[in-house]
């Protein structure tokens, strides 16, 4: 398990009081939390999954599957032998929401369990799809505390956390006032010169299906950020936007009960890497059999 993930201070003393035993049993730990501040940013291989929907037990198969894909990235050579720029062990995984298809403890419950097999933090993102009704996500708030705003460090990276639902509206949605204050709050007090990456469950980038109608106003207070990359989930389809200096991207899921909205069949992730200041990514198909 990765042990250099950071959460900084604007999260971590709430993740100090859920223990070292709830931080693993939700996919996350902290590693060192006394990193220096101002240290330069490393290089590091992290991977980025989208609209994983867990159904029912029918979906075990593939996501065995999953998992055991991504233990093994980076495992294709010795790390004394490995290609310089090729990737190597992934330190984590983004989970850019939609972990359930009806949003209940049995389905997070067991989405949950396997990514734990994992073996490295899963940073998750709620999205419509974990509601188990329109005003209530309370399962989800169990079986992953503390996972709605949040932001965390690692290697001299900031990543940010956002909450982008509305309810189970899957569109004409509108980002809750609640995220537009955290940001208020919280987005002043990030290093602006560190490279950044934000992560929300709904699209942030122009013209993507489904961007919530404040969506701009989600951005806004990163203007004067250096923001890197923008990893969003919903839309079930590649797509690739810019602002400023920063990449907004949408992916193809990673479900087996879910098929993709671009028409394509290939179901993935990301595999990304940190280098330099910037991310580079590839897509990685998960086979179905």
């Amino acid at each position: 398990m990765a042990q250099d993930i950071r959460f900084d201070r604007l999260s971590r003393r709430s993740l100090f009081q859920l223990g070292a035993g709830a931080l693993l049993a939700g996919g996350l730990w902290p590693g060192r939390l006394d990193a220096g501040q101002g240290s330069d940013a490393e290089d590091f291989t992290f991977i980025c999954v989208n609209d994983l929907h867990y159904f029912d037990n029918n979906c075990d198969p593939f996501f065995e599957r999953m998992v055991k894909q991504l233990k093994a990235t980076g495992d294709s050579a010795e790390p004394d032998k490995r290609p310089e720029k090729g990737p190597g062990k992934p330190d984590f995984c983004l989970i850019v929401g939609d972990l359930a298809e009806n949003g209940t403890s049995a389905q997070l419950g067991a989405i949950r369990d396997h990514l734990k097999g994992l073996g490295m933090p899963t940073p998750v993102v709620v999205g419509n799809h974990d509601y188990i009704n329109q005003g209530n996500r309370n399962p989800f708030e169990q079986l992953f505390p503390r996972q709605i705003n949040y932001t965390f460090e690692h290697k001299g990276w900031q990543f940010v956390a956002l909450d982008t639902t509305d309810g189970q509206r899957a569109s004409g949605t509108t980002v809750q006032k609640a995220t537009l204050d955290w940001l208020g709050e919280n987005a002043p007090k990030l290093d602006k010169k560190r490279p950044t990456i934000l992560f929300t469950h709904f699209p942030l980038g122009f013209f993507t299906p489904c961007r919530p109608r404040n969506a701009d106003d989600v951005l806004a207070p990163f203007k004067d950020v250096n923001l890197r990359a923008v990893f969003n989930g919903h839309f079930h389809g590649y797509t690739e936007r810019t602002r400023w200096n920063a990449t907004l991207t949408t992916d193809k899921c990673c479900s087996f009960h879910h098929a993709n909205h671009d028409g394509t069949k290939e179901k993935g992730y990301f595999l990304c890497q940190a280098r330099s200041g910037k991310v580079e990514r590839s897509f990685v198909e998960v086979k179905m059999a």
